[in-house]
């Protein structure tokens, strides 16, 4: 059936009243974000508060586990706030996801710290950032519905572009606090300390935004349709138990999987891998970044108006193409240009562990408990925690693992037997030598400031955040208008989240472990290649351009 909605919005105008509820809709949501994104940005600190008992490279990994629970939960958020948003209106859900948001964010800030506390403190975060995930579930299918339900046909792509820069606005908005923080009280009262207060700000953008909130009213499709008694009574049913669960398996695989990777490649990895690959400072890192942002973000508002023009889908897909055919060169250039002398040093003295492959490990401890002892895992350990990128030759079976770097030869040793001191002692000896070596190889500790070409660096990233602006900003219109009025909420939330909170929240961990398991700082770029073009091909084949589709459709 197809509603009679008020005339204004079919004829192709908003009123001022509309355009304020999608600005207070848009300024909600870029809180949240901040309040979710928070975490990310401050990972590394946070490995050291939280996961202190473990060893340097599982505990980062695992603070990126904590940082993906968040992202785990999402899809749970949003079939159960999708479920209320379809059954009893857009609005109320946003209370409620965003006090839950903005409450698990100030906790954070107050949790006692791993030396306080012991487990119970990486424990209770992660609990934390799984409601922090449930929260976002709930909160972008809620927003990108709520303001397509208020455009005008024929803009839907312009209107909802605005909902799409508020994650990207979050982002920027976290690394401006944490920047403006760590430089009034300096390095190192920052990361003992001062990490704390962007999360306990969170409670004034709570408060701002709760009022925010208030002020809104429902989408009057919503209401209309409610008037009508033609809202969904089993939105989970209707959405994935019929032939729209079809849809909703195309939208994930064919739109937002390829979206995600690209999303989090063009901002978080890249964030990543300038810091923790090519050891450049965090705070040169973030202005980079964070200028990056500011240059490319408005380009989801100019990539939605342009999906308004020729099709949502067009933009999409050859934004996931073109960044599968150009990661490669990309990050290899971010190398070149933030940190030369890896390159360099690979080119002169290469870094190669002779070992027998059997005895070399995939060391991914998510729990912290196993204890990598061999030889060969001793040695790409320690490389690995410094950043050098390795290869691994085939040795006999049975003979001790060596790291050679150019014509300098390291022997390392099986830690198997040994007592606690032992085993410290010969690490230490371990990793002095094989410092000695790398220096001698020419192999930096830390990306050189003066070496930094930073123009470029911040073309490169740049680059990153338009292809991110290309698949991000016509989404939420294309999502939006894929499916019927009543079951919109939840039918597009679903694969959105899975999409964004699967594919695109486990990106940095994945990645980051096949880096470590063989050597190549670029291999994990081969996972948002392989979801980006698999995307290209399911999206171009199987799903439809809906630019023109009437969304007052009840069914």
């Amino acid at each position: 059936m197809v509603s009679t909605i008020t005339a204004n919005t079919k004829e192709g105008t908003l009123s001022q009243g509309h355009k304020k509820v999608i600005f207070a809709s848009s300024l909600g949501t870029v809180f949240e974000w901040y309040d979710f994104y928070l975490y990310g940005s401050l990972a590394a600190i946070i490995a050291k508060q939280f996961f202190s008992g473990l060893n340097e490279t599982s505990a980062f990994i695992f603070a990126l586990l904590a940082f993906a629970a968040g992202f785990a939960v999402r899809p749970f958020g949003a079939i159960v706030f999708g479920r209320l948003g379809d059954m009893i209106g857009r609005k109320y859900t946003f209370l409620v996801t965003i006090v839950i948001m903005g409450l698990s964010t100030f906790l954070v800030g107050i949790l006692p710290n791993y030396a306080s506390i012991g487990f119970a403190a990486p424990a209770i975060l992660i609990i934390l950032r799984l409601l922090q995930g449930l929260a976002l579930g709930g909160e972008y299918g809620g927003a990108a519905t709520y303001v397509a339900e208020h455009a005008p046909h024929g803009k839907r792509g312009l209107y909802t572009s605005f909902i799409q820069t508020t994650a990207t606005i979050g982002l920027f908005l976290s690394l401006l606090v944490i920047l403006g923080v760590r430089t009034y009280l300096g390095t190192e009262a920052f990361e003992a300390w001062g990490w704390r207060i962007p999360f306990l700000l969170s409670i004034v953008l709570l408060g701002v935004s709760v009022w925010i909130r208030m002020q809104l009213n429902e989408s009057p499709l919503f209401q209309q349709m409610k008037a009508e008694g033609k809202q969904s009574k089993a939105p989970i049913t209707e959405s994935f138990f019929t032939k729209n669960g079809k849809i909703v398996l195309l939208a994930l695989l064919g739109a937002t999987a390829g979206q995600a990777v690209v999303w989090y490649a063009g901002q978080f990895y890249a964030m990543y891998f300038l810091t923790q690959s090519l050891k450049v400072d965090a705070t040169t890192t973030w202005l980079l970044i964070a200028a990056a942002l500011a240059i490319g973000t408005p380009f989801f508002i100019v990539f939605g108006w342009l999906s308004d023009r020729i099709g949502r889908k067009k933009i999409i897909m050859a934004g996931c193409l073109i960044a599968a055919l150009t990661y490669f060169p990309l990050f290899k250039a971010l190398t070149h240009y933030a940190n030369p002398a890896i390159t360099e040093a690979s080119a002169n003295a290469p870094a190669v562990v002779h070992a027998d492959p059997r005895t070399c490990s995939f060391q991914f401890d998510p729990v912290g408990k196993k204890v990598f002892t061999n030889s060969c895992d001793i040695a790409t350990a320690a490389l690995a925690k410094a950043g050098i990128p390795y290869t691994i030759q085939a040795a006999p079976a049975g003979s001790l693992a060596r790291v050679t770097v150019g014509d300098v030869e390291v022997q390392s040793f099986e830690g198997a037997g040994l007592s606690k001191d032992d085993s410290k002692a010969k690490g230490e000896a371990f990793t002095g030598e094989l410092k000695k070596a790398l220096t001698a190889g020419g192999y930096p500790e830390k990306a050189d400031p003066e070496r930094i070409n930073k123009p470029m660096v911040l073309l490169i990233l740049v680059i990153l955040v338009l292809y991110v602006t290309m698949v991000y900003g016509p989404i939420a219109a294309w999502l939006v208008e894929l499916f019927p009025t009543r079951i919109r909420y939840t039918s597009m939330s679903l694969p959105y989240h899975i999409g964004n909170g699967w594919f695109g929240g486990f990106l940095p961990t994945i990645a980051f472990a096949l880096v470590a398991a063989t050597g190549n700082m670029y291999y994990g770029l081969w996972y948002p290649i392989i979801i980006a073009l698999m995307t290209f091909v399911i999206g171009s084949l199987f799903l439809r351009e809906t630019k023109d589709v009437d969304i007052t459709q009840y069914d």
